[in-house]
Protein backbone atom coordinates (compact mmCIF):
# COMPACT_ATOMS: atom_id res chain seq x y z
CA UNK A 1 0.00 0.00 0.00
CA UNK A 2 2.74 2.10 1.01
CA UNK A 3 4.49 1.97 -2.73
CA UNK A 4 1.12 2.84 -4.26
CA UNK A 5 0.93 5.98 -2.13
CA UNK A 6 4.23 6.92 -2.97
CA UNK A 7 3.49 6.33 -6.68
CA UNK A 8 0.30 8.72 -6.56
CA UNK A 9 2.52 10.91 -4.91
CA UNK A 10 5.10 11.41 -8.12
CA UNK A 11 4.38 14.68 -10.05
CA UNK A 12 4.94 13.10 -12.96
CA UNK A 13 1.66 11.14 -12.42
CA UNK A 14 -1.64 12.71 -14.06
CA UNK A 15 -3.16 12.75 -10.53
CA UNK A 16 -0.48 15.30 -9.26
CA UNK A 17 -0.58 17.76 -12.48
CA UNK A 18 -1.79 21.34 -11.74
CA UNK A 19 -5.41 22.27 -12.84
CA UNK A 20 -5.88 25.88 -14.82
CA UNK A 21 -9.65 26.23 -14.82
CA UNK A 22 -10.39 29.38 -17.38
CA UNK A 23 -11.62 31.44 -14.71
CA UNK A 24 -8.61 31.86 -12.66
CA UNK A 25 -7.47 33.90 -16.13
CA UNK A 26 -10.60 35.56 -17.02
CA UNK A 27 -10.76 39.22 -16.73
CA UNK A 28 -14.71 39.17 -16.45
CA UNK A 29 -14.37 37.45 -13.03
CA UNK A 30 -13.21 38.95 -9.90
CA UNK A 31 -10.94 37.43 -7.21
CA UNK A 32 -13.96 35.68 -5.42
CA UNK A 33 -15.21 34.51 -8.10
CA UNK A 34 -12.18 32.47 -8.98
CA UNK A 35 -9.56 34.92 -10.96
CA UNK A 36 -6.22 34.00 -9.14
CA UNK A 37 -4.04 36.78 -11.60
CA UNK A 38 -4.26 40.53 -11.56
CA UNK A 39 -6.94 41.66 -13.48
CA UNK A 40 -4.47 43.95 -16.13
CA UNK A 41 -3.30 40.74 -17.09
CA UNK A 42 -5.88 38.69 -17.19
CA UNK A 43 -7.91 37.46 -20.15
CA UNK A 44 -11.55 37.80 -21.60
CA UNK A 45 -12.94 34.89 -21.23
CA UNK A 46 -10.47 32.24 -21.64
CA UNK A 47 -11.24 28.49 -22.75
CA UNK A 48 -9.84 25.55 -21.69
CA UNK A 49 -8.62 24.90 -25.47
CA UNK A 50 -6.80 28.12 -25.41
CA UNK A 51 -4.85 27.63 -22.92
CA UNK A 52 -3.97 24.02 -23.70
CA UNK A 53 -2.81 25.29 -26.80
CA UNK A 54 -0.77 27.81 -25.48
CA UNK A 55 0.63 25.30 -22.91
CA UNK A 56 1.00 22.74 -25.33
CA UNK A 57 2.81 25.31 -27.68
CA UNK A 58 5.57 26.00 -24.99
CA UNK A 59 6.03 22.24 -24.44
CA UNK A 60 4.36 21.23 -21.50
CA UNK A 61 2.70 18.02 -20.57
CA UNK A 62 -0.55 18.73 -21.03
CA UNK A 63 -4.13 16.82 -20.18
CA UNK A 64 -7.39 18.66 -21.36
CA UNK A 65 -10.62 17.23 -19.47
CA UNK A 66 -12.97 18.77 -20.98
CA UNK A 67 -15.70 17.67 -18.93
CA UNK A 68 -14.91 19.66 -16.05
CA UNK A 69 -16.23 22.76 -14.18
CA UNK A 70 -14.91 25.30 -11.99
CA UNK A 71 -16.95 24.09 -8.69
CA UNK A 72 -17.82 27.99 -8.31
CA UNK A 73 -19.02 28.71 -11.91
CA UNK A 74 -22.53 29.01 -12.31
CA UNK A 75 -23.09 29.48 -16.10
CA UNK A 76 -22.86 25.89 -17.04
CA UNK A 77 -22.48 26.88 -21.06
CA UNK A 78 -19.76 24.34 -22.78
CA UNK A 79 -17.55 27.65 -23.05
CA UNK A 80 -17.10 28.11 -19.55
CA UNK A 81 -16.21 24.23 -18.95
CA UNK A 82 -13.18 22.04 -19.14
CA UNK A 83 -10.03 22.42 -17.00
CA UNK A 84 -6.45 21.88 -18.48
CA UNK A 85 -4.24 19.77 -16.17
CA UNK A 86 -0.49 20.38 -16.93
CA UNK A 87 2.90 18.71 -15.79
CA UNK A 88 4.71 21.46 -13.81
CA UNK A 89 7.14 19.43 -11.63
CA UNK A 90 9.05 16.04 -12.57
CA UNK A 91 9.36 12.81 -10.78
CA UNK A 92 12.30 14.73 -8.45
CA UNK A 93 10.82 17.48 -7.84
CA UNK A 94 12.09 19.89 -10.35
CA UNK A 95 9.82 22.18 -13.12
CA UNK A 96 9.73 20.79 -16.06
CA UNK A 97 10.27 23.47 -17.78
CA UNK A 98 13.36 25.73 -16.00
CA UNK A 99 11.21 29.25 -16.72
CA UNK A 100 7.65 27.83 -15.22
CA UNK A 101 8.63 27.43 -11.49
CA UNK A 102 5.07 27.89 -9.88
CA UNK A 103 1.88 27.43 -11.36
CA UNK A 104 1.29 31.44 -11.12
CA UNK A 105 3.81 31.72 -13.84
CA UNK A 106 2.15 29.17 -16.12
CA UNK A 107 -1.24 30.84 -15.39
CA UNK A 108 0.75 34.55 -16.23
CA UNK A 109 2.29 33.12 -19.05
CA UNK A 110 -1.18 31.51 -20.65
CA UNK A 111 -3.13 34.58 -19.87
CA UNK A 112 -0.31 36.78 -21.87
CA UNK A 113 -0.33 34.51 -24.67
CA UNK A 114 -3.97 33.64 -25.41
CA UNK A 115 -4.43 37.08 -27.03
CA UNK A 116 -2.29 36.16 -29.34
CA UNK A 117 -3.62 33.30 -30.53
CA UNK A 118 -4.55 32.92 -34.14
CA UNK A 119 -7.99 32.88 -33.25
CA UNK A 120 -8.19 35.24 -30.98
CA UNK A 121 -6.41 37.83 -33.43
CA UNK A 122 -8.96 36.59 -36.43
CA UNK A 123 -12.16 36.56 -34.93
CA UNK A 124 -12.17 39.41 -32.95
CA UNK A 125 -13.46 42.58 -35.01
CA UNK A 126 -13.88 46.02 -33.79
CA UNK A 127 -12.32 46.82 -30.37
CA UNK A 128 -9.77 44.30 -29.73
CA UNK A 129 -8.48 44.38 -33.25
CA UNK A 130 -7.37 48.08 -33.01
CA UNK A 131 -6.46 47.83 -29.51
CA UNK A 132 -3.73 45.42 -30.53
CA UNK A 133 -2.61 47.66 -34.20
CA UNK A 134 -2.02 50.35 -31.29
CA UNK A 135 0.81 48.05 -29.31
CA UNK A 136 2.12 46.27 -31.29
CA UNK A 137 1.13 46.60 -34.97
CA UNK A 138 2.66 49.62 -36.24
CA UNK A 139 6.04 48.19 -35.84
CA UNK A 140 5.64 45.27 -38.11
CA UNK A 141 3.94 47.61 -40.44
CA UNK A 142 6.95 50.06 -40.69
CA UNK A 143 9.38 46.97 -41.69
CA UNK A 144 6.98 45.57 -44.43
CA UNK A 145 7.50 49.04 -46.46
CA UNK A 146 11.00 48.87 -46.58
Amino acid sequence: VAMAAAVAASPADKERFICIYPAYLNNKKTIAEGRRIPIDKAVENPTSTEIQDVCAAVGFNVLLEKNKMYPREWNRDVQYRGRVRIQLKQDDGNPCLPQFPTRKSVMLYAAETIPKLKTRTQKMGGSDQSLQQGEGGKKGKGKKKK
